[in-house]
């Protein structure tokens, strides 16, 4: 229990909880917790959503699986994380996009009407989890803009923009890897490679690895203009 509780305080349902306090929500609900193994699937697109699904160890993918058999990350989901907290309370309640674990992973199921109880029992829990449907919608607007940008450079400009203003630092660290950043931006791998080079070469930003430093702030939001 101790274990679980020391990840929950990771997660944002729990922000601003002490342990005991999460130990006594946890006592008030019914909830599950699931060990999935590497390459097994948690949900197929398609299926019912009931639950939310809390990651306590190793990662999940969000994927999109085409007819072709290919395979797209959406996004990845590490310890602490949530998926489903939006669907189960939509009209219709079931996956967009299929879940898989590719890791050995655990991860706690809790019920649409435990969610209901926890948030009618506790306030902060209910402030909690309006926060997170409100980054939510926040996200999903931000992946809308940067779908609505014409030119790479412009897609990957307002990538690192917006991890700079998340992250209030010139140097940026991602959370992913240049293919999943790829996939998120709906470009080539290759070309996001190129376009990153090519604007190392021009002296907007500089980059190593997992870390991306912007050298011209200005040059950087101009691209946007442009």
């Amino acid at each position: 229990m101790k274990d679980l509780i020391s990840i929950l305080k990771q997660c944002i349902l729990m922000k601003s909880f002490s342990e005991d306090d999460i130990e006594e929500l946890l006592k008030n609900i019914n909830y599950s917790v699931n060990s999935y193994s590497k390459g097994e699937i948690i949900a197929l697109e398609g299926s019912n959503c009931s639950s939310i699904g809390i990651v306590l160890s190793g990662s999940v993918e969000v994927q999109k699986i085409y007819a072709s058999g290919k395979t797209v990350t959406i996004s990845k989901l590490n310890e602490g994380h949530i998926f489903g907290e939006v669907i189960i309370f939509s009209n219709r309640s079931t996956y967009p996009a299929t879940i898989a674990s590719p890791e050995n992973s655990k991860v706690m199921f809790i019920s649409k009407e435990n969610i209901l109880k926890l948030s009618s029992i506790n306030s902060k829990f209910l402030n909690n989890f309006m926060t997170l449907l409100s980054n939510k919608i926040l996200m999903l607007n931000n992946k809308l803009r940067n779908i609505s940008y014409q030119t790479i450079r412009q897609k990957i400009a307002s990538y690192i923009l917006e991890e700079y203003e998340s992250q209030q630092k010139l140097t940026i660290k991602l959370s992913c890897t240049k293919k999943e950043m790829a996939e998120q931006l709906g470009i080539p791998r290759p070309s996001l490679s190129r376009e990153l080079i090519n604007m190392k070469d021009e002296g907007i930003i500089d980059f190593v690895k997992n870390t991306i430093t912007i050298l011209d702030l200005e040059l950087l939001e101009e691209i946007l203009s442009n």
